[in-house]
């Protein structure tokens, strides 16, 4: 079987990558796209792009029909889906195969089994599989298990219908929850009760099968850095494994993926509990899809001394190739780690963020894998993953000094972003020491914490005086530059509002306050400035409202109060309740005139898969109700108003 021409239902940095190892075969490559995607980089990337719907994802990447349609339009005779989306959807796979087309992934028998969680243990179980200990929902029976316990819906994911119980008294009502939340969900409230293991190290394991029945695995990938179960930083090989524990995660994966005949590229994920060399592991799902991740695999895993090109092998097994070497040939040698850049605030709960990137300058020290370019838009439609910055060292620490240096490099202006949040996680000392599990960050919330303002504040100051100061002006007597015919230059004097409060910082040809700064380089639009003495170097654009500035891989936006003058502030009362996020509101469950108390819900917004709750800020009455249902609200955007009770002396009830 030939695959010639490959579509590609996905869209953003995994489109691009699958691109590029399908041309690299001679295969031609089929975009899709939706209204938002126009002007995609892997729109553009392709061959032939086309057209599959409006920006909501239901009626465009998830839409099976037009993927199919797309596909026939195009002459395309196999399609690869990614991650996230349609990857994981047994219908999809069944319907591509049904359309005489090659599905670049497992059966769609094969998700379904591993899809269901409690199918997927029973097989792992027959594989010889290690597996958490379990109790019976039916009868609530704990007796072999020990507290705390995880409740979770067997046919799904993403944390719904799973509780944590930490108390048998708990647990019949944890039970019902979740099975309401479940059928609510997947339409399906079958319930797993299993031991909850606290304080655990993601490991998974990538494997390889083709339909001759060879099955290989590709070492080990550690993903415990995760917050509120999403991967922040992933890192091959698994840094505190011990050799014994290694081998069971090894052999148990490939054992998994014989017994239930899988094909392809997957993951086999297990939680490994304990100290090196006294662990417990245990199964916890398989992923039927490429993951996110596969680059760190790729950089540290050789065949006969090649380098590894996972898409390229996922293309061979899908025509039908036998696997072109064996278990003995594959080779692990140094460390990846792996840092995922996401459009949210992670200083502010992690919340999503949408606009336009002005300014996107990825490292040349690091394998980078993303779409995201200058001019940008991002929305509120989709994930919000921008990119993935990887890199490699002899050793664990030689890559973490790598990816701290290559995130120093990275620089994105005009979006919120996680990258000062990565760069200060990979630089921490938890990480460092491979303290860092899965809760890990959820248990420390204020361990990572965002950098002084102050080099960004010189580098702002510097740039409005010798630079900024030009905007908009008609005539040189509006140059505020501080030029006098006679003596030397006076200060120019500058005003930024830097962590909430007004600061006027004086710039004179050497100096921004008491710091002596001698510029060193200026290139489109990153400057090198010594600034008493140590040279810095840092990302800045200059807007007419503020100076946005990046260093050290954290984004500063600082104010310019005075840029035209006094300007009003909007000032919005205690009693507004304004939009966190840009994003869609889902409901709204309050109306103009009725009662509320504090905390209680007047309406619903979605951002990037996230559902946000919006409360009432204190116990009144709803003033103004101005959100409507499936808008779409800027960040910022005022939803709701609360009043206050007024006494009968005329005041208000505080």
């Amino acid at each position: 079987m030939t695959i010639s021409t490959l579509l590609v239902a996905n869209r953003g940095e995994i489109a691009l990558r699958i691109i590029r190892s399908a041309r690299a075969r001679g295969i031609r490559t089929v975009a899709v796209y939706s209204d938002a995607d126009r002007n995609a980089a892997h729109v553009r990337a392709a061959d032939v792009s086309v057209r599959i719907g409006p920006t909501p994802a239901t009626e465009s990447y998830l839409n099976i029909e037009a993927l199919l349609d797309a596909a026939r339009r195009t002459g395309a005779d196999a399609v690869h889906p990614g991650y996230g989306f349609l990857s994981e959807r047994a219908p999809f796979a069944r319907a591509v195969v049904g359309a005489g087309l090659t599905f670049v992934g497992p059966a769609a028998e094969v998700m379904e089994q591993m899809g269901r969680k409690d199918l997927a243990r029973t097989i792992a179980e027959e594989a010889g599989v290690p597996v958490v200990p379990r109790g019976e929902v039916s009868t609530g029976s704990t007796t072999e298990m020990r507290f705390p316990v995880l409740v979770k819906a067997a046919a799904g994911g993403g944390g719904k219908g799973m509780r944590i119980v930490r108390e048998a008294g708990d647990l019949d009502a944890a039970i019902a929850a979740a099975k309401r939340e479940a059928q609510s969900a997947f339409g399906d409230d079958t319930i797993l009760l299993e031991r909850y293991v606290e304080l655990g190290r993601h490991v998974e394991v990538q494997v390889l099968a083709d339909r001759h029945g060879n099955v290989v695995h590709l070492f080990e990938r550690d993903c415990s850095a995760q917050r509120r179960h999403q991967k922040v930083l992933e890192e091959a090989p698994a840094p505190t494994v011990s050799e014994a524990a290694r081998a069971v995660l090894l052999e148990s994966a490939v054992a998994l993926a014989k017994q239930v005949g899988y094909e392809n590229a997957g993951t086999v994920e297990f939680l490994v509990a304990g100290e090196p060399g006294d662990e417990e592991v245990f199964f916890l799902e398989m992923n039927t899809r490429l993951q996110v991740e596969h680059p760190v695999t790729e950089l540290v895993v050789s065949v006969k001394g090649e380098p590894l090109d996972l898409v390229d092998l996922q293309l061979r097994v899908a025509a039908g190739e036998p696997l072109p070497f064996t278990q003995d040939d594959v080779r692990c040698s140094g460390h990846a780690i792996e840092a995922r850049v996401y459009a949210e605030d992670p200083f502010n709960g992690f919340l999503p963020q949408a606009g336009t990137a002005t300014l996107v300058r990825w490292s040349t020290r690091a394998r980078v894998d993303a779409a995201l370019e200058s001019g940008s838009e991002v929305g509120t439609a989709y994930d919000p993953m921008l990119g993935k910055v990887i890199v490699h060292g002899a050793t664990r620490e030689a890559a973490r000094r790598a990816l701290v240096a290559a995130l120093d490099d990275t620089a994105i202006l005009g979006l919120t972003t996680n990258l000062g949040f990565l760069r200060a996680l990979a630089d921490s000392d938890a990480f460092r020491d491979d303290e860092v599990h899965t809760a890990w960050l959820d248990n420390n919330p204020d361990a990572i914490r965002p950098p002084s303002p102050d080099v960004a504040a010189v580098f702002a100051a510097w740039v409005l005086a010798h630079e900024g100061t030009a905007l908009d002006v008609t005539s040189p007597f509006d140059l505020a530059d501080g030029w006098r015919s006679a003596g030397p230059p006076a200060p120019v004097v500058v005003e930024l509002l830097v962590d909430g409060e007004n600061q006027v910082l004086r710039v004179g040809p050497d100096s921004v306050d008491e710091h002596r700064v001698l510029p060193v380089a200026h290139e489109a639009g990153v400057h090198r400035l010594e600034i008493d003495g140590l040279v810095h170097e840092a990302a800045v654009i200059v807007t007419p409202h503020d100076v946005q500035v990046s260093h050290l891989g954290h984004t500063f936006t600082l104010e310019r109060p005075d840029a035209f003058g006094p300007r009003q502030r909007a000032v919005i009362g205690d009693g507004s309740v304004t939009a966190p996020m840009p994003g869609t509101v889902l409901a709204i469950s309050v109306e103009q005139g009725q009662g509320v108390t504090e905390g209680e819900v007047l309406g619903v917004m979605e951002a990037m898969k996230m559902e946000l709750t919006l409360k009432a800020p204190f116990t009144g009455t709803v003033a103004t109700v101005s959100a409507v249902v499936s808008d779409q609200v800027a960040l910022g955007a005022e939803l709701f108003v609360v009043e206050r009770p007024v006494t009968e002396k005329g005041g208000e009830d505080r």
